[in-house]
């Protein structure tokens, strides 16, 4: 009886599956400038030649970007196909919104409820420090502060689900996602009250997913998303009346 011999990956397809793995968890993020050949190659554990060899593969597979004398980057190739279409679209049909909406009712509630099982203390920490930004954001009148940091609040959570495709897929439309967060906080006037109203929801989700109340965490996420979209549906019905008025006069 022959036996079949035992197939061992190449060193470098090792390796370029391990930085591949941590491209795909988010401990390597669009952006981020991979450590110098030497010091990576002694932290994996392999030669240097190997280390080439894998970082090649993840060139020619778009995951890495190697600018000469630059060094080796992560690309934004993950993060840019998904929303291109879709911004000129937000901005050109405002009832999509009501669709985001939606989408994100769905996507935040599942990703709160995951982030209250699997947060580690180090996500817990860095959601607070979100929280902390983004009040301060709130307590200022800087529109593009305060949309910044409600994305990155909100992308905090889906990272802390320890869920790669919760975590990719709002990575993914980050660009649509400040497109319409700009627009909510536009159409819905965020007066002080409004501030700490959202910033109590905020505080909501956060208390949940610190408690590890999963179901809490869901029921406050959507909470949040259903008073934003209460006060889209209120804001805009002023304009339909006057549209009304306007074809009744023609």
């Amino acid at each position: 009886m022959t036996q079949s011999k035992l197939k061992l990956p190449r060193i470098p397809d090792a390796v370029a599956h391990q930085l591949e793995t941590r491209i795909i968890e988010g401990a390597l993020k669009p952006g981020d400038r991979l450590p110098a050949e030497r010091e990576l190659a002694l932290e994996i554990g392999v030669s240097r030649p190997s280390l080439r060899e894998a970082i090649k593969q993840l060139v020619s597979r778009g995951l890495l970007l190697s600018r000469h004398g630059g060094g080796t980057f992560v690309t934004d190739r993950l993060t840019t196909s998904l929303a291109d279409p879709w911004q000129r679209l937000l901005a050109e049909h405002p009832l999509l919104h009501d669709d985001v909406l939606e989408f994100r009712h769905l996507l935040e509630a599942s990703a709160a409820s995951l982030a209250a099982q699997r947060a580690t203390d180090s996500d817990l920490e860095r959601l607070d420090q979100a929280y902390l930004r983004l009040d301060a954001a709130y307590a200022g009148n800087d529109r593009s502060a305060q949309v910044a940091a409600d994305v990155a609040f909100h992308l905090t959570i889906a990272e802390s689900a320890h869920n790669a495709v919760f975590a990719h897929l709002l990575a993914s439309i980050l660009r649509l996602l400040h497109e319409h967060v700009r627009h909510t906080l536009r159409e819905i006037s965020v007066s002080m009250e409004t501030g700490q109203q959202l910033m109590r929801q905020h505080a909501a989700i956060r208390d949940a997913i610190a408690g590890r109340q999963a179901e809490a965490a869901r029921l406050a996420a959507e909470a949040h998303i259903s008073y934003v979209r209460q006060r889209l549906i209120d804001a805009a019905q002023p304009e339909q009346r006057q549209q009304r008025s306007l074809r009744h006069l023609s």
